[in-house]
């Protein structure tokens, strides 16, 4: 059975109120006009005696008749169902209130017309009220089912942002891990130096970028020490250079360029040939633009600048995160690998 929820109450109130303002304005306006108790209650008698069928039809097709039968597609059954209700309701109306006796033949075509058109016009706001109460009924499920698909597009982009996010530390400390390895045999000393660096650097990434969103200063401070890091492996034929220009301490998704970064040092840096990495990161109003472009020396067909899970994994969170609100530009050509985010904020 389902469990009635607050918001359901909610609206079944909403409705009774509705109707109880429309039941008792009538009589409310007799009152305040006439201060007649006695002519109130007549109104109030009245105004029941005609409005009780299209009262209950309302709730007995917001309720029942329109979630079982009408949005099942028993759309006869539906229609034969209101048929008998209307009937019931209103059988004194319709049949026994009908002019009768002797002379009710001598009646004037204009009262004939005038009864008959009573009858009509009031069978007419019985179906009227039977298609408000489908039509709201609608509108709150369709409004209902919305939510519902965009609460679980949410959960879904939230659990595939973890899964991405996930993959970007193992991914980091894999390659940075690597680039120490290699350290260790060419200057102790350094490598011992590197070590703290990167712990320092993992401290950041597992326990400041928790949150869907973090200050970009701590993200440039990230990347210059990381920057630092790498270029401990690099030799005199490898150009570094980094620029960064950020006016406001705005809010950005957390390690969000750092793959474009790996990648650069991964794929951009030869030990017998010239190599050069430009990283730059500026603040233009309101928008962040991050430009990396590297070397290009490929190593396989399965392994070149700008493949790969981290280039994969950056694009995916952009357009999970900032959708309609990133510029992706990128490049590979005359052995150099290109990429420009214009981040819109």
């Amino acid at each position: 059975m389902k469990k009635i929820s607050r918001k359901d109450f909610g609206i079944f109130a909403i409705q009774l109120a509705v109707w109880a303002l429309i039941l008792l304005l009538p009589p409310l306006a007799v009152v305040l006009t006439t201060h007649n108790w006695s002519n109130t209650v007549t109104m109030a008698v009245f105004v029941w005696g005609m409005m009780h069928s299209p009262f209950i039809l309302y709730f007995l097709n917001f309720y029942l008749l329109g979630p079982w039968l009408f949005f099942k597609r028993r759309t006869l059954l539906f229609v034969l169902v209101n048929i008998l209700v209307i009937v019931a309701l209103n059988f004194g109306f319709l049949f026994i209130g009908r002019p009768h006796g002797p002379h009710h033949h001598e009646m004037p075509d204009q009262a004939w017309i005038g009864f008959y058109s009573g009858i009509f016009s009031y069978l007419v706001l019985n179906c009227v009220v039977i298609a408000v109460a489908i039509g709201i009924r609608h509108f709150l499920e369709v409004r209902k089912i919305k939510q519902q698909l965009e609460e679980e597009r949410h959960k879904s982009t939230e659990a595939e942002l973890a899964w991405l996010k996930s993959q970007i530390n193992p991914h980091f400390l894999f390659n940075t891990l690597n680039n120490i390895s290699s350290l260790t045999q060419i200057d102790a000393d350094a490598a011992q130096d590197a070590i703290a660096q990167l712990s320092d650097l993992l401290r950041y990434a597992i326990y400041e970028t928790n949150k869907p969103k973090v200050p970009v200063g701590g993200e440039v401070e990230f990347m210059k020490n990381y920057i630092g890091l790498m270029k401990l492996r690099c030799n005199e034929k490898t150009e570094v250079r980094t620029y960064f220009d950020i006016s406001q301490n705005v809010d950005v998704a957390p390690l969000l360029f750092i793959s474009l970064v790996e990648n650069a040092f991964k794929h951009g840096v030869s030990s017998n040939r010239e190599s050069m990495i430009d990283i730059s990161m500026v603040q233009e109003n309101d928008s962040l633009i991050f430009v990396c472009e590297n070397s290009n020396y490929a190593k396989d067909d399965h392994d070149r600048s700008g493949s790969g899970i981290g280039l994969e994994n950056t694009r995916r969170r952009l357009e999970l995160m900032y959708p309609g609100r990133y510029v992706w530009e990128q490049s590979d050509e005359n052995d150099k690998f290109f990429v420009k985010i214009q981040l819109h904020l």
